[in-house]
């Protein structure tokens, strides 16, 4: 008779063990996105220190030196910024939306996953349910006696239910954590943005006041 997780996960393994490995995916993704998605990875301290510091139209070599040596998206994106300087600003400033772009990408990474655990976590515990109710309603109508099938009827709810939980409980943290991360790579994104639209501005200022003096 059914009624623990371990008889329902042999009796529905065809629903179990797809649940299994998204789980531990999705718990693997979690925790790389809880090391990547650190303020400290994604923006270097001493660089956007740097870039506040930074006077309109002064020496760049120091937040050179800070973008060279590590790789965060800031120093990516810092480093982009430097690269396109003989350009006119708003070219410079389009081709440094289009590296962030590849960077929001790169900080997105494994969050589409968490988003298909999200509904296919339900939907499978939903399949095991409906299969288990069939399998088992089959198989009751051919008992012969009414209290054989009752205990048949019995595990198979039982059943039906361990298996609605299991996809539950492999979709709610899946959820929480996408849309969490969500709004912190929002977050970093708009800081981001902020620093190289500062950086860019004290990067042309010079140019400016030399283009207009007569």
């Amino acid at each position: 008779m059914l009624g623990t997780w371990s008889e329902t996960f042999i009796f529905s393994w065809y629903v179990m063990v797809p649940l299994m490995f998204c789980s531990i995916i999705s718990i693997a993704i979690i925790f790389e996105r809880l090391i990547s998605l650190r303020v400290s990875s994604v923006i270097k301290p001493s660089l956007a220190r740097a870039i506040h510091d930074l006077g309109y139209g002064g020496k760049t070599t120091l937040i050179e030196q800070l973008s060279t040596d590590g790789e965060t998206p800031l120093s990516r994106l810092v480093r982009a910024c430097l690269m396109y300087t003989s350009w006119p600003k708003n070219e410079n400033a389009e081709a440094v939306q289009a590296y962030a772009r590849r960077e929001i990408v790169r900080l997105e990474r494994g969050l589409v996953f968490l988003e298909v655990v999200t509904g296919l976590g339900p939907l499978l515990g939903l399949m095991g349910t409906i299969l288990g109710l069939i399998r088992i309603f089959g198989s009751a109508g051919n008992a012969a006696e009414l209290s054989a099938q009752g205990s048949q009827i019995a595990a198979g709810i039982a059943e039906a239910m361990y298996c609605t939980v299991a996809g539950l409980f492999v979709a709610i943290p899946a959820l929480i954590a996408h849309s969490l991360f969500s709004r912190h790579i929002e977050a970093l994104t708009i800081d981001l943005e902020t620093l190289c639209s500062e950086l860019l501005g004290k990067l042309y200022t010079q140019a400016a006041e030399v283009t207009e003096t007569p």
